[in-house]
């Protein structure tokens, strides 16, 4: 969906983090997987900072590998820490949404 980039800069770490968990992964398929999701404004170099700052904070492990087509690759699983971070989101993610549900129903009751 278009014109949703502000909105998602808040959430799309913990979404990625939700990717890694799934299976050790590289930028280039977590893009892709960000894409068949619906999220078709998101480019590589947001995944790429992203993925940096997940690395910089401790969140994922990070392991070099060689690939089948081109140079090596960086590999990204979750950690303990990144667990802890992705429950955390989901916490988070619960209350934002149930709080905005509850702005959109009380709206429709105004009616």
């Amino acid at each position: 969906m278009n014109g949703t980039t502000e909105m998602l800069k808040g959430v799309l770490e913990g979404v990625i983090l939700e990717i890694i968990k799934r299976h050790e992964t590289y930028g280039y398929e977590i893009t892709n997987n960000l894409q068949e999701y619906g999220f078709e404004d998101i480019v590589e170099g947001t995944v790429y900072t992203i993925l940096l700052r997940l690395e910089k904070k401790s969140l994922v492990t990070v392991t070099k590998k060689k690939s089948t087509v081109g140079p090596m690759r960086k590999f990204y699983s979750l950690n303990e820490a990144g667990e802890k971070e992705l429950d955390l989101f989901w916490q988070r993610w619960t209350f934002i949404s149930g709080q905005i549900e509850r702005l959109k129903e009380e709206k429709k009751n105004e009616k």
